[in-house]
Order: structure tokens, then sequence, then C-alpha cells
């Protein structure tokens, strides 16, 4: 049971954005930008980092929604976001993605400088300044998402069907289209 009466019985953040639409606004509007807006990134690859940044801080419903968000933006699908969220040095992604993954794992350790050596890994494999710096943003963000969600103790869905509906409405309508309900 959540900490606090949403006056819904919404999951997650969405629970928390239909009670308090003046944050929701801005919390939505940040993750546009880093999520879908255009980027160096693809949107399936944010999604992924996203996803994996809340595995590591064990939000599940973070980690199932934008899981579900980049498995459908992304050709490996379940299997794939499955694979990286279990062990990204083995997973089937790009050189490129494992070392932002890599990159991000260390924004969400701890509030330091990523060290030198994962950064100039990442480099080897052909991350640019706009790959790192949305990374490290992306990662950061979702810790502060991961706290919103988890510190406030919410509910998660019902039934997994739920994140599949609302990646077809991430996808299509992006974080400002309203409030996913699931129905």
């Amino acid at each position: 049971m959540p900490h606090i009466a949403l006056g819904n019985d919404l999951p997650g953040i969405t629970g928390l954005m239909a009670h308090r639409p003046d944050t929701a606004g801005p919390l939505g509007d940040l993750a546009n930008a880093l999520l879908r807006a255009p980027s160096s990134l693809d949107p399936g690859e944010r999604e992924l980092i996203a996803a994996y940044v809340s595995r590591l801080n064990d939000t599940e419903f973070c980690a199932s929604s934008h899981g579900a968000f980049a498995a459908a933006q992304l050709a490996g699908g379940r299997q794939l976001v499955r694979a990286v969220l279990a062990d990204p040095a083995t997973a089937p992604v790009s050189g490129r993605l494992r070392a932002l993954l890599n990159v991000a794992a260390e924004v969400q350790g701890s509030a330091r400088p990523v060290s030198d050596r994962t950064i100039a890994a990442a480099r080897a494999e052909g991350a640019d300044d706009t790959d790192l710096h949305d990374t490290v943003l992306i990662a950061a963000a979702f810790c502060m998402y991961n706290r919103y969600v988890s510190g406030l103790a919410t509910e998660l869905p019902k039934d997994d069907e739920y994140y599949r509906h609302s990646a077809r409405r991430i996808v299509a309508d992006g974080y400002r289209g309203g409030i996913v309900r699931g129905d």
C-alpha cells in the first residue's frame, strides 16, 4: 500500500503523476526529452538504459515499464531486454551500448565522476560526447524517478498486460500523451 493517499488505483509513477499533475508535467517533459527527443542513441537504447538503472535500483515498476518500452523498440524485443537486465556483459548488444550500460551503472552506484577507465572504454567502442552526456543524465534521472516510485511504496500493476499497453502508448504518444491507465 502506498505511503500516501493517492486518490486513484494506478500503479507506480502513473498513480503519483495522476495525484500531482503539477509535478507530473515537468517529470513527463524530462522523460520525454531524455527518452524520446532526437539523440545519437535510439529511443529503445535509451529505454534500455533506464530499465537497467531501475533494475540496479531494485525498482520493479520502472524496470518492467522501461523494459517493455525498450522491447517494443528494439529488434531483440523482450528476450534482449531480459538478457541485458540479467547480465549486460553477456547480452547480445553492441560494444558501444554495453560500454554505455557500464557508464550508467557507475552513475547509479555513486555520485562521483564516472571513472576515466569506463569513459575510455566507451569512447573506444564509438561513444561520443552526446552518448556519454545522455547516458549519464538518463542514469541520474532514473535514480531520482526510482526513488520517487520506491520511496512512496507505490503499487505494481495487477498483471503484465499493463506494461505492454503502456509500451504501445509511450511509443505512439511519448511521455506527455496522458496518464497510462492500462485499459
